[in-house]
């Protein structure tokens, strides 16, 4: 993967407003309330008004344009300088949405609104409905002129922050498996809608949604109706690729800060970097994140190209996913060991990039889901009940 001299002065402009704005352990406790909030409004602005929130949105959609692998290139310097915009990655996986299957009307309103720096979100998952979206139960019924919906969602980003709120319904018949959902856009203000916090290791982050006899119009259903899974699946590949991205910042400031630690820390006399146990350990973990990135951006190369089949595709950006993410855990985790109670420490940073770390794993689709994807890409599936 070669950058090109615009990605990479983009690259600079990113690191170096993060160094600025949040480069500090004061700056970033001022900012998210001591880490109780991991997103913050006012960053979030600032970032918009540089056109970095509308990386990959259309430029006629009110967008800064560019490609993939642009977004790429900002979750992994977002995620590494520690910057408190959590909502970008749904804001991003919405825009997506709404741009493959929008109608020019949504286009230009929530493309707009998510460049101009308004966070919209995307709800799934149900207490009984987290892998298995099939199982979803959230149901909208036809009344005249739109749509009453009853039910409860859970696990959903940034939804507190959000305008407008993505939900996936069910509009068929139960038993039906993934026929008979559909998107439906929420205002966040409706009436008869609940959102209450989920407190979480990353602080307020996620939610639970409750909807009681909210009646929206026809117009907000997004794509067909009865057809939202082929839609949700469409948008997971570059989902994947973003959490994948994310995972790349983390794992990178976890090296860069272990680093820096075992450079200065010294015992018996010398720095504990010296020691063979550590700097062997250190040496891994940098392979394995440079690894990562040249994996992560070509395969964001190639899904831009669009000369990928539907299962090259998901075998690629699952694999990406499930390397990055894990080796992100891994880089935090060793950069705990090698720190000492430092690294347990919430004077430290160490102990904020395994939180990140941790729910990686999990965002996106699991990675126990993603292996099944990759299996099934050879051939290797379960057999059915005879």
């Amino acid at each position: 993967m070669a950058a090109t001299e615009e990605q990479e002065d983009f690259r600079k402009a990113v690191r170096a407003f993060c160094g600025d704005r949040v480069g500090t352990a004061e700056q970033r406790a001022d900012l998210t309330r001591g880490g109780i909030e991991p997103h913050n409004p006012d960053v979030y602005a600032e970032m918009a008004d540089a056109g970095w929130v509308g990386v990959g949105i259309p430029e006629e959609y009110g967008g800064s344009g560019g490609t993939l692998v642009d977004k790429m290139v900002l979750f992994e310097e977002v995620n590494r300088g520690m910057a408190p915009v959590s909502a970008l990655g749904p804001s991003h996986i919405i825009a997506g949405i709404y741009g493959k299957f929008g109608t020019e009307e949504q286009k230009k309103t929530v493309l707009g609104a998510i460049s101009s720096g308004r966070v919209v979100s995307i709800s799934i998952s149900e207490p009984e409905a987290g892998s298995d979206v099939a199982n979803v139960s959230c149901r909208a019924e036809h009344v005249d002129g739109g749509f009453r919906i009853n039910g409860q969602k859970t696990w959903c980003t940034a939804a507190h922050h959000a305008d407008r709120i993505l939900v996936v319904t069910r509009t068929g018949e139960r038993g039906r498996g993934h026929r008979g959902l559909t998107l439906i856009e929420v205002p966040a203000d409706a009436e008869g809608l609940e959102i209450r916090g989920i407190p979480t290791l990353a602080g307020r982050e996620v939610n639970d949604l409750y909807f009681t006899d909210v009646v929206v119009g026809e117009e907000n259903v997004v794509g067909t109706v009865d057809d939202a899974w082929a839609q949700i699946m469409a948008g997971l590949d570059e989902e994947r690729l973003l959490c994948a991205a994310q995972g790349l910042g983390i794992a990178q400031r976890a090296f860069e800060d272990t680093l820096a630690y075992v450079t200065e820390r010294k015992q018996f006399g010398r720095p504990i970097g010296s020691f063979q146990a550590l700097r062997h350990r250190l040496a891994d973990v940098a392979t394995e994140i440079e690894a990562s990135r040249f994996m992560t951006y070509e395969v964001a190369e190639r899904l831009t190209a669009g000369d990928l089949s539907t299962t090259e595709r998901s075998r690629l950006a699952s694999m990406a996913k499930v390397k990055t993410s894990e080796v992100a855990r891994h880089a935090a985790l060793e950069g705990m060991q090698m720190m000492g109670g430092y690294g347990y420490s919430t004077e430290f940073d160490m102990e904020r990039h395994l939180r990140a770390a941790l729910i990686l794993p999990i965002f996106a689709g699991t990675n126990e889901i993603q292996r099944d994807i990759i299996a099934r890409a050879y051939g290797l599936k379960e057999p059915k009940p005879a």
